[in-house]
């Protein structure tokens, strides 16, 4: 399997190594270049930004995000609803408020791209 994970804090990061164990390809972003090189090493497909990180994954794309609540998720989330296609999926890993998934999921159904949070 192929996945996206976008946040490489504590979580995002042991995340990726898992996924890596399990012999799965993980693409990563952060906006820590330093937490994308150190995974680099480990195994994962490096990018240096979320265009290079859609663009290394096949379609239908899975993105894991794994950022703080709040204004950083609603960012990321508009950021990526702009690059995916339809078939494409984000998970969001993070603590958000059940009813901004809903908002996020109905914003982005439109266009095909799938918001689990």
């Amino acid at each position: 399997m192929q996945i996206g994970m976008i946040g490489l804090g504590r979580m995002g990061a042991n995340m990726t190594r898992r996924l890596l164990r399990g012999g799965h390809s993980v693409v990563v972003y952060d906006l820590n270049p330093q937490a994308v090189a150190g995974l680099a090493a480990e195994g994962a497909v490096p990018s240096a930004s979320l265009d290079e990180l859609v663009g290394a994954l096949t379609a239908p794309r899975a993105i894991w995000l794994m950022v703080p609540a709040g204004e950083p998720t609603e960012k990321m989330v508009a950021a990526l609803g702009d690059k995916l296609s339809a078939g494409d999926a984000i998970v969001d890993g993070g603590n958000s408020f059940f009813k901004d998934d809903v908002r996020r999921s109905r914003a982005l159904s439109p266009k095909g791209v799938r918001y689990l949070g």
